[in-house]
């Protein structure tokens, strides 16, 4: 298990602003440190996902729970009393695996900033460019930009960085068989980046799902829970969702 990337303070804060429980010069805090931390803020919209899931599942149980009840004394209607019980029982134990569904799209604003990393490189600009350049609408403009970057890249981290925001850009767009494409590709790659790799496995998982390949997709949020960082708590959450399918 991986934990060297996990931040358990930071993750609390997250779970306590979206529960409103940060008062307001807290609530500052956390956005000034989460504007520069695109994994935790993708961290937050999964989180938020599930909390609203879980409180539209909560209210659909207290509905149940007032439905008045009638005393049936005749035992053929008792019989048929209880197995509708049973298929309401049955609903909501199913109901989270039927609501969670993959992430409708992926963060694909470039949050880090110049301060994160060691040099402002080449590749990071092209990431930049090929970002805005998407979120403008012009999807074949920003792959190019990234396919012509990729050819010319030299170290595998490098490489996997410019697959992976090519794969979120064509989840994006509904490309779903070539976003797996490239996260794949980017998953066979050799690189010491765990966050990268994790969040590659997170945006994998969610690929599969869409396109209904159940066993894939919990093959790699398998994958993303076991390395014990920012997206294990979410990741675990879908996966016994999944575990019915």
């Amino acid at each position: 298990m991986i934990e060297s990337n996990r931040n358990i303070e930071l993750e609390n804060r997250i779970e306590e602003y979206l529960d409103g429980k940060l008062s307001p010069q807290e609530v500052d805090e956390l956005w000034a440190e989460l504007i520069d931390n695109e994994y935790y803020l993708d961290y937050m919209k999964s989180v938020a996902s599930l909390k609203q899931i879980g409180e539209e599942r909560q209210k659909k149980s207290e509905e149940v729970r007032k439905e008045p009840v009638q005393r049936v004394w005749l035992s053929a209607a008792a019989a048929v009393v209880l197995m509708i019980g049973s298929a309401i029982l049955f609903s909501l134990s199913t109901e989270t695996s039927e609501m969670i569904k993959p992430v409708s799209t992926i963060e694909l604003d470039y949050y880090r900033s110049a301060d994160g990393m060691a040099t402002e490189s080449v590749e990071s600009d092209v990431v930049r460019r090929a970002i805005s350049t998407a979120n403008t609408g012009e999807v074949g403009a920003a792959l190019s930009l990234l396919n012509h970057e990729l050819e010319r890249a030299n170290s595998e981290i490098e490489q996997a960085e410019l697959l992976i925001t090519s794969g979120s850009i064509l989840y994006n767009s509904g490309q779903f068989s070539e976003a797996i494409e490239r996260f794949e590709n980017a998953k066979n790659l050799n690189y010491d980046d765990v966050m990268l790799r994790e969040r590659n496995y997170w945006y994998l998982g969610n690929a599969y799902f869409q396109v209904n390949q159940i066993a894939e997709a919990k093959d790699m949020l398998e994958k993303a829970f076991e390395m014990n960082g920012a997206y294990s708590r979410v990741a675990q959450s879908y996966l016994r969702a999944l575990s019915s399918r």
